[in-house]
């Protein structure tokens, strides 16, 4: 599966932001999806995710209650829509997808997508 990622841009602290990551090839609905980020000098990290069936999701401590997770299998989209966003929120963000469980750990995803770029401005 080959993803492309897209919505990043540059958002004032508080503001708001909706990331796409569109999936080529067959069978998207069968693939965990996931976010990370990187934020300059830090490690990649987890963000969120959504099981392939969409029942389960799971978010970062940091971003739990402002970004939420979503897919919409019949568009062969994943999204990330970010809400109250803060300064400590900008990075390259990344989505990513796997067979089987939601894994934080960014060294379980097989395929992944070109960062996109989120600045949150003070």
């Amino acid at each position: 599966v080959q993803l492309q990622a897209s919505g990043g841009g540059l958002v004032q602290a508080g503001g708001s932001l909706r990331l796409s990551c569109a999936a080529s090839g067959r069978s998207f609905s069968t693939y965990v999806m996931a976010w990370f980020r990187r934020a300059p000098g830090k490690d990649r990290e987890s963000v969120a995710g959504i099981s392939a069936t969409g029942g389960v999701t799971y978010y970062a401590e940091s971003v739990k209650g402002r970004f939420t997770i979503s897919r919409d299998d019949a568009k062969n989209t994943v999204y990330l829509q970010m809400n109250s966003l803060k300064v400590e929120d900008t990075a390259d963000y990344y989505c990513a997808a796997r067979k089987a469980m939601i894994r934080t750990d960014p060294e379980f995803y097989n395929y992944w997508g070109q960062g996109t770029l989120v600045t949150v401005s003070s």
